[in-house]
């Protein structure tokens, strides 16, 4: 009977029979994953490091982490410059909407949708265009001067059948009171 329960006992056997191969496991099973973890976050973490070396500290980067949210621009009332025309302000802004006739827009071209809206006068459709209508916001989103909203709004109205005279660009304010402070002396 000995036989047999020494036999039992060696089948009971772990594969770790002396102490240093226990110590040996033990050390394993703490290196060998942590090993695993740092190999696959680098293999994830691949790519282009920051660091010494890279652009991040160059004049071009700073400036574009530190520009400012927005800005100011000046223009001058007396010279407004090159004025945009009603197709150019079309293209540019009024198109987006009116070339597939979205949001209720009318279709540009499209003499039926117009006709309504052209019986009303230039001067209804320029203020919806200038302070928005339904879906279309002020100007249409865009930032152009009621003299090119103006020219937008006959362009498309005269594709549509109207008759309308291209608005006419108006005299700057400071222009008009120095020359009737000039015509006063």
């Amino acid at each position: 009977m000995s036989d047999a329960q020494h036999s039992a006992e060696e089948n009971h056997e772990g594969p770790i029979k002396t102490p240093k191969q226990l110590v040996a496991a033990v050390v394993a099973s703490f290196v060998i994953p942590i090993v695993a973890i740092i190999l696959l976050a680098n293999f994830v973490n691949f790519g282009s490091k920051t660091g010494a070396g890279s652009d991040g500290m160059s004049e071009e980067a700073v400036g574009r982490r530190i520009q400012p949210v927005g800005r100011i621009e000046i223009k001058d009332a007396a010279n407004p410059g090159v004025l945009k025309t009603g197709e150019q302000v079309f293209q540019a802004q009024c198109s987006a909407c009116h070339a597939a006739g979205l949001a209720g827009a009318p279709k540009f071209g499209d003499s039926a949708a117009w006709a309504p809206r052209i019986k009303t006068g230039y001067d209804a459709l320029l203020n919806s265009a200038l302070k928005g209508k339904n879906a279309m916001t002020a100007q249409g989103g865009g930032e152009f001067n009621d003299t090119e909203i103006g020219r937008a709004v006959v362009y498309m109205a005269n594709k549509g059948g109207a008759k309308f005279d291209e608005p006419k660009v108006a005299a700057a304010p400071a222009a008009a009171a120095s020359g009737a402070a000039a015509a006063s002396k």
